[in-house]
């Protein structure tokens, strides 16, 4: 498993390297990219998937440091606030986090025309292992494990 995330006060990056987390068949887990600016939330993000659920989960406080990290990691799933999205990085499927539900309405357009799913805070958590499971899905569906 690997956590890394960038440090608030200096922006450097600091990973910690452990055993790769196995998925079914002895495969490696599927790696999944969260970006938020909230500690706590990035916290419970990487217990619950990494630590409960077995995925492979690091996680990036700084969101001007967002795309440099998608791009470095080649996540299999990014679970974000919001990241423009390079064509280069559009075959990873994302799922927005957000409490900002007003912002997240103005731009669903977009966001559906981009194939984002979108989950509001606060949210359930069985709704999240739900939209973590069909976006894996569609990437593995695409071809791109």
């Amino acid at each position: 498993m690997e956590r890394a995330e960038i440090d608030r006060r200096t922006g450097e990056q600091e990973a910690t390297a452990q055993t790769a987390a196995s998925g079914p068949e002895g495969r490696a887990a599927p790696k999944i990219a969260v970006i938020n600016d909230d500690s706590v939330f990035l916290d419970l993000m990487h217990d619950l998937l990494e630590e409960s659920e077995g995925y492979r989960v690091s996680v990036c406080k700084e969101g001007d440091q967002a795309y440099q990290f998608v791009k470095e990691l080649a996540p299999d799933l990014v679970i974000l606030e919001l990241l423009t999205l390079d064509p280069r990085t559009r075959s990873i499927p994302v799922i927005v986090c957000s409490a900002a539900i007003t912002d997240l309405q103005a731009h669903q357009p977009m966001l559906d025309a981009l194939g984002v799913d979108v989950l509001a805070k606060p949210f359930d958590l069985e709704m999240l292992l739900e939209k973590v499971s069909t976006a894996l899905g569609r990437r593995r569906g695409s071809g791109e494990a």
